[in-house]
């Protein structure tokens, strides 16, 4: 599965064109607060992980749904044939002695 965000481009497609812009619409439209540096961080890299208050605040802010911030690529990954591993018969312990060869 392959997630892509595309925050910059739905909020250039509103005409947010910087963090300040879309901070201030955060914080007016959503009741969100937000640093400067966070919202610069959404805007200039995919996050590793988005609260669901952060993503529906972004939606309400910019009056879009989820589909438009994140593209999913839902394809499935070809499955690889796992190797089969035959199992071995344990070793056998000697016992005492050895015997002799024939």
């Amino acid at each position: 599965m392959n997630i892509r965000w595309r925050l910059r481009m739905a909020a250039a497609q509103r005409e947010v064109w910087t963090g300040v812009q879309l901070r201030r619409l955060l914080a007016e439209r959503a009741g969100l607060e937000m640093s400067a540096a966070s919202v610069s961080a959404l805007l200039t890299k995919e996050p590793a992980q988005l609260k669901l208050q952060t993503l529906v605040a972004l939606c309400t802010a910019l009056g879009c749904t989820p589909n438009d911030l994140l593209e999913v690529d839902t394809t499935p990954i070809e499955a690889q044939p796992r190797p089969v591993k035959v199992p071995q018969a344990p070793a056998k312990a000697s016992r005492g002695r050895s015997m002799p060869p024939l």
